[in-house]
């Protein structure tokens, strides 16, 4: 999408130009806009989710391919989510001029990762996870019941899709070895925002035009802090999970696939983290040969069976 172009989505009048260029950092922005509010309400928030394992983990390149499929699989739920709610609530007063779905929904771009990582029965192979279910529900209730509060939500996810998010991209790629041509990390990608900070400038525009008072935008405020609580508490499941995966590879349990070819094509793997056939048989029995009692026996079998053949030569 150029840089000025006619808005094509719902949320405002067909007719309207939005000119990105024009939205640029006001200098006399005003502590008491919702922007402000939310990026100084929400700091303390922000750097705490910034500073969790999994995130800090992620920056560095440490991710490995299943967990950063698990935690695709909590976006699509949670945008599956929202997006919903915002859809329902696309004419509300309170959030109508913030809704942008051709540029920035995400849930079919989701789709093409979940179909590219497990294959075309994607749907039948994921689950949403528990924390990630605490985190949908809330948006739900907020879209039924404080539809108001989904600019809270919305401002979370979709500014730092447009910032930290196009970092993560370049990590993942690079870390998974993804394919250049995008299969994976679609999420990532806005193919209808030609210039992710001038779009930002002009969203941020439109949440400080909302008309809303003191006491709902605090409440806003007060929402977004939650919703960083929620993305904190799946990263701390995916942490969870990461940490068992480890756990699993170096104790010798069933191994974590390495990534070398094409995992949906193992018939023995599973195909759900805890669900599906218990594992390759290849993997399970290498990960039995590596504990140590199974060692010492079969060391023992080994050197008993060579005592009874140098006797029977004898």
């Amino acid at each position: 999408m150029p840089s000025d172009v006619t808005e094509a989505s719902e949320g405002v009048d067909e007719a309207e130009n939005v000119h990105y260029e024009e939205t640029e950092e006001d200098d006399n922005v005003s502590p008491t806009d919702l922007s402000e509010m939310l990026k100084e309400g929400t700091k303390e928030s922000h750097d705490r989710a910034e500073n969790t394992q999994f995130v800090k983990d992620f920056l560095k390149g440490r991710i490995k391919k299943e967990l950063f499929k698990l935690a695709t699989v909590a976006l699509y739920y949670t945008y599956s989510a929202l997006e919903e709610e915002m859809d329902c609530n696309k004419d509300h007063p309170a959030f109508a001029p913030l809704y942008f779905p051709l540029e920035l929904h995400r849930k079919e771009a989701l789709a093409k990762d979940m179909e590219y990582f497990y294959g075309e029965n994607w749907k039948e192979k994921i689950q949403c996870s528990e924390a990630t279910r605490c985190y949908v529900d809330r948006i739900h209730h907020v879209g039924q019941y404080a539809p108001e509060l989904l600019v809270a939500h919305a401002y979370t996810r979709y500014m730092g899709d447009l910032s930290g998010g196009q970092i993560l991209k370049k990590v993942a790629q690079r870390a998974l070895k993804l394919p250049s041509t995008g299969e994976g990390i679609q999420f990532y990608v806005f193919d209808n925002i030609s210039n992710a900070q001038q779009f930002k400038q002009f969203y941020r525009a439109r949440i400080n035009a909302l008309d809303l008072d003191k006491k709902a935008k605090e409440r806003i405020v007060e929402e977004a802090n939650k919703a960083f609580e929620f993305n904190m508490q799946v990263f701390d499941e995916l942490d969870k999970i990461g940490a068992l995966l480890t756990e699993e590879a170096q104790d010798g349990g069933l191994p974590v696939h390495d990534g070398k070819g094409d995992l949906r094509k193992c018939p023995y793997y599973a195909t759900k983290l805890g669900k599906g056939d218990p594992g390759c048989p290849y993997h399970i029995g290498m990960a039995m040969l590596k504990q140590p009692t199974l060692q010492f026996v079969l060391a023992a079998c080994i050197a008993l069976a060579a005592g009874i053949a140098t006797w029977y030569v004898m």
